[in-house]
Parts: structure tokens; C-alpha cells; sequence
């Protein structure tokens, strides 16, 4: 079977089949890999650390400032606080100026500022076969024992009340992205 995949996340049999083969947990991980954890959760003493990974791949404006606010909206859901940031930077061949980075990196600098987050590290390099930045960001968090949030509780039929917009965070980065290459035209 070598059927070629669709652009987009892995279907849940198959990352679920994918996720089954990890090694067994160490025993200070709480939270591991699975199907609709968006967050890892290991015990460090008398705290919690929490991480998150997610990549920004089709935003081209503002990507900085997404890269952040795309992973600080999963690391709030757990109750944890923001602490500490990671990037790793991917710019086009043929494409990429000085300014761009500088650009880049301005806006990942504000947007951790205004939420209290530090940059610790990353990487940053010009790659062969992009036609635009890519971004992943991780995110580390705190929080204490008795406050941790998670789905692990939740199970089928269970009515979940949601308020605002679920999928403003998707549909904000899209909206944007097409408004700035109509004027870009």
C-alpha cells in the first residue's frame, strides 16, 4: 500500500496505529502522545512542565506572531502558564532577504514579550524546495499538580458547551493570508 497521502493532519486509524508503536512512557510523563492530546506533560519535582509543538505552513503574513499565539492557545488549555519558547525557522531558497528574517523574528520577539514568554533557542536556515517560511514553534509551560487540564477525562457522548469560535484561530490565519495576496496582485 503505497497509496499517496492527502495534504493535511494523518487520519486517527492511522496515526492512531502509528502512536501504538512508541516505546512504553517514562514514569515522570503524565500526558504522552495520543489521539486528541495536544499537549505533553511530564513531572519535573514539585511541578509540572508542559510542551507543545505545532508549525504554521501556510500563513505568509504575520507568521511570527502565529507561530506563538498557535501554540499558547494549547498550552492555556491545559491550565499551564506560557514560560518558554523554541523556533525553528525554514525560509525558501531564491526568496529570503535580511529583512524578511528580521521581519520574522520581530514578530515572534512581540508576540512572546506581550504574553511573558522568553526565547531560549531554535534554528534558522534557508532550504531547498520551499516556496515559503515554514514555522514550528514549541512552547514550554508550568503549571501546578492540582490545576492541570486535560481530555483524558472526556469520553463519547459527553456534551461539551463551547463558546466563541472554535475555529476562529484556522479561519483568521486563511482570511488573512488570501486578503494579502489579493493585494499582492
Amino acid at each position: 500500500m503505497n497509496d499517496i497521502l492527502p495534504i493535511g493532519k494523518l487520519s486517527t486509524p492511522f496515526l492512531n496505529d502509528l502512536l501504538s508503536h512508541l516505546a512504553a512512557p517514562d514514569p515522570q510523563v503524565m500526558v504522552g502522545p495520543g489521539i486528541g492530546l495536544d499537549c505533553a506533560v511530564i513531572r519535573l519535582g514539585d511541578r509540572l512542565l508542559v510542551f507543545k509543538s505545532d508549525p504554521i505552513t501556510f500563513a505568509a503574513d504575520n507568521i511570527g506572531w502565529y507561530a506563538v499565539q498557535v501554540n499558547v492557545n494549547d498550552i492555556v488549555t491545559t491550565g499551564a502558564l506560557p514560560r518558554w519558547f523554541l523556533t525553528t525557522l525554514l525560509l525558501p531558497e531564491g526568496h529570503t532577504t535580511a529583512e524578511l528574517i528580521e521581519r520574522i523574528n520581530y514578530q515572534l520577539l512581540a508576540a512572546c514579550q506581550q504574553i511573558g514568554m522568553t526565547v531560549i533557542g531554535g534554528h534558522t536556515e534557508i532550504t531547498a524546495g520551499l516556496d515559503r517560511p515554514i514555522i514550528a514553534g514549541t512552547i514550554i509551560g508550568e503549571v501546578a499538580p492540582g490545576s492541570l487540564i486535560t481530555p483524558q477525562g472526556a469520553r463519547p457522548d459527553d456534551r461539551i458547551l463551547l463558546t466563541k469560535g472554535v475555529p476562529i484561530e484556522a479561519t483568521a490565519i486563511v482570511a488573512r493570508d488570501e486578503i494579502t495576496q489579493l493585494f499582492e496582485m
